[in-house]
């Protein structure tokens, strides 16, 4: 297991101020099943779904913007689990780009790939990995998404959700396999012993004046109508 424990440039859990927060919040002293529980919730809820300069910016950046995608709530997840000496590894897919309109305004979606990287986290727990998707989305966003669209337990994509019940997803550490955008799924890259070897395999989803763009302006418009539909729902 030890390089499923490994820091990385990446995985930089050395660095102060996740060190800070894991002792801030004692994690270090819980056994592994209330750990994984606990750093799940934080990273699900406490790090809000949002759109990042990078998907390949280290955990304690992610950890200072105090949001996250899927890639970059995943970087900050495997960092903290092996903080706590608990190991990761990375799962790298891409997805169907369409499962996030809405999160993402029509008018940005028009220029966006088809498909896109995505990814999810498996953690070592009681003997065998475990697959760990549903922090991507934080509950204050998914309860919004949920009561716009309240019409039972039926699949649905969009608003960045992939899932077969909406009102009731796989997002809750119960010691099994979460989900929340798994629906959505088109490639299959493989497991990785870090993120920062997938990202130098594969790259990233957008390139020259489109990278540029998202990262000085489309993001920050994104980030922008994700906030609205955290607090005041969906029209």
């Amino acid at each position: 297991m030890k390089r499923y424990l490994q820091q990385t440039a990446m995985l930089d859990f050395q660095h102060s101020s996740i060190q800070k927060l894991v002792k801030s919040r004692s994690w270090h002293t819980l056994d592994e099943y209330d750990a994984i529980g606990e750093i799940y919730s934080f990273v699900r809820d406490e790090i809000k779904f949002g759109y990042n300069f990078d998907d390949t910016i280290p955990a304690s950046k992610v950890l200072r913007d105090g949001y996250g995608q899927c890639n970059t709530k995943g970087t900050l997840l495997m960092a903290l689990l092996r903080a706590v000496s608990i190991p990761t590894r990375f799962h790298g897919f891409t997805i169907y780009n369409d499962l996030q309109l809405g999160a993402i305004p029509k008018y940005i979606f028009a220029i966006a790939p088809e498909k896109i990287i995505h990814s999810w986290v498996e953690v070592y727990f009681n003997g065998k990995w475990i697959n760990l998707e549903g922090y991507i989305i934080d509950k204050p966003y998914l309860a919004q998404v949920q009561k716009r669209f309240s019409f039972g337990c039926k699949d649905f994509s969009g608003y960045g959700v992939a899932v077969t019940c909406l009102q009731d997803p796989e997002i809750d550490w119960k010691g099994e396999d979460t989900y929340i955008q798994k629906e959505g799924l088109a490639d299959d890259y493989g497991l990785f012993d870090r993120p920062d070897a997938f990202y130098q395999v594969r790259g990233s989803n957008l390139n020259g004046f489109k990278k540029f763009m998202f990262r000085y302006v489309l993001r920050h418009l994104m980030n922008i109508n994700v906030n609205k539909i955290r607090k005041h729902g969906i029209a």
